[in-house]
């Protein structure tokens, strides 16, 4: 910008100030921009319980390291299927075993839900894993007043834990080839 093209600045309040003329005739039409705006919802103090699907389903979605399980409850007898296999015969570790169980037992809901799982990747660690999440996730939207027991448990909160990548110039994630100085 020279000197000649800016024009300096006049006071509001004089007479001058008047604004600069503009064509009236825009070459190209003008719309108004649309409204953007968004309703805020007032924070409710105790979140209502969500609606289950169709067929009385309530879904949640768990994973654990590349682990994913597609977790379905609703009222029954108390089945626990896991990939069309009984949990006691997919999981061999009595570990991963009592770990599922436990969601159940903490929340009192133990013979009372059916629990379908499809879960893909991983190993039976991370499986398992995966499983508790998205049956801590699906038991919150089945009944919101066992958020408080799932979350003082851990049954809501994701491991963000993953496998640390191979680097280049050395065998693994952290170790080293041996170094010679001679």
């Amino acid at each position: 910008m020279t000197e000649n093209d800016a024009t300096p600045p006049v006071p509001e309040n004089t007479p001058e100030a008047a604004p600069p003329e503009v064509d009236a005739t825009p070459a190209v039409a003008l719309t108004p921009a649309p409204s953007l705006e968004i309703p805020i919802p007032a924070p409710a103090s105790t979140p209502a319980p969500r609606k289950a699907s169709a067929g009385g389903w309530s879904w949640g979605t768990g994973r654990r390291k590349t682990a994913v399980a597609r977790v379905r409850i609703r009222p029954g007898s108390g089945k626990f299927v896991v990939n069309t296999k009984p949990h006691d015969s997919y999981f061999n570790e009595e570990r991963d075993r009592r770990d599922l169980m436990n969601v159940l037992q903490k929340t009192k809901t133990t013979g009372t839900i059916d629990v379908h799982v499809n879960v893909r990747g991983g190993g039976f660690t991370g499986q398992a894993g995966a499983i508790i999440l998205g049956l801590g996730r699906a038991l919150m939207r089945h009944d919101g007043a066992l958020e408080p027991i799932l979350r003082d448990n851990d049954f809501l909160t994701r491991d963000p834990r993953k496998v640390e990548r191979k680097k280049y110039g050395q065998p693994g994630a952290r170790k080293r080839f041996q170094f010679s100085k001679r």
